[in-house]
């Protein structure tokens, strides 16, 4: 049950255009870097919120810094899907806006999104690309998923899930109709939301440039791959057990598990956990309707395409002479 505390709005008229929320937990390395990129903006009508997690570092120290420029808030740990519920509550923006600690944002991304809701009153939310830069601060590869994604619509929100709150902005009147983030997910709080907007069929476009860059580091939450892979195929897998889903999106079930599946297995490839990807790969199946050898070359040709996107080096050799891979094709072939 997503918890309710948090979300008690202040009901006065907003007085900044833009709430920047930025939940951090043992922050201290990268949050200055974070706030900073904010600052920098080239749209200046906008407030910035750290929600300190239980931090034991010296998180609070970083941002007391920025004096009244930064408001900070805490909380005892409970979360990056409560940390953003409670900025959300004490926020006062018509837009909001999610930062992690660790990420920075291009100094364009307000002032393009932000155009982009003022131009159509309908929109809910904006998408947009972002780089993937190392613990240095060196970009690998840029991410741009209008180029296979050109349409956001309710479709291919919920089939492709193309989720990266960094990249995105939100109306706020849109946030409130769904009482913000499910807190008992821990990975994948982001992909939850989205898919909820979606099926409140919540317009939403690009902004067809980069805005963001995320950092891959050896202390990202990400990291955690078993638990990630796990959670986006129990919210895809409840998604379509709500009652009274129109036709329309209940055709979207099995390109929509299927396509979680795969990336799952993906991202255990990537982190190590063969077995598991193994596993995914083999319930793939049952949610795709090609013959098994083009069933096999899809997944690679996914496994291919995912690892050039986020800039990642990809064996093929590597993994076809692995035994895990091996059963796998002796299972679906044979």
């Amino acid at each position: 049950m997503i918890n309710n505390s948090y979300w008690l709005f202040i009901v006065e008229r907003a007085v900044v255009k833009v709430s920047v929320i930025i939940p951090a937990y043992n922050g201290d390395r990268y949050l200055a870097e974070a706030i900073n990129s904010v600052l920098v903006q080239t749209y200046n009508d906008y407030e910035i919120i750290v929600v300190d997690d239980g931090s034991t570092d010296n998180t609070r120290h970083v941002v007391e810094q920025y004096g009244k420029t930064v408001q900070y808030l805490s909380q005892t740990n409970q979360g990056v899907a409560a940390s953003r519920n409670l900025g959300l509550a004490a926020s006062r923006g018509e837009y909001i806006a999610f930062l992690d600690q660790d990420d920075v944002f291009l100094p364009h991304k307000l002032s393009a999104q932000v155009a982009l809701l003022k131009q159509n009153s309908d929109l809910g939310m904006v998408n947009s690309g972002w780089q993937i830069m190392d613990q240095l601060g060196e970009v690998k590869a840029a991410v741009q998923p209008w180029q296979h994604i050109p349409n956001l619509d309710r479709k291919n929100l919920v089939i492709w899930k193309p989720v990266f709150l960094g990249a995105m902005l939100f109306r706020r009147s849109w946030l409130e109709r769904l009482k913000g983030f499910d807190t008992n997910l821990e990975q994948t709080p982001d992909v939850d939301l989205v898919m909820r907007l979606a099926m409140m069929d919540c317009p939403a476009a690009w902004a067809k440039q980069t805005t963001v860059k995320y950092r891959q580091h050896d202390a990202n939450a990400s990291k955690n791959t078993l638990l990630q892979t796990q959670e986006l195929n129990q919210i895809t897998a409840k998604f379509f057990t709500q009652p009274n889903l129109s036709p329309e999106v209940k055709s979207l079930e099995e390109p929509s598990r299927y396509q979680s599946l795969v990336w799952s297995s993906w991202r255990l490839h990537q982190t190590g956990y063969l077995t598991e990807m193994s596993d995914y790969l083999d319930q793939s199946q049952s949610y795709s309707h090609k013959y098994p050898t083009e069933l096999v070359l899809s997944w690679i040709e996914a496994f291919k395409d995912y690892s050039a996107e986020y800039g990642q080096q990809f064996d093929v050799a590597a993994l076809t002479a692995s035994s895990e891979w091996q059963t796998l094709i002796k299972k679906c072939l044979f």
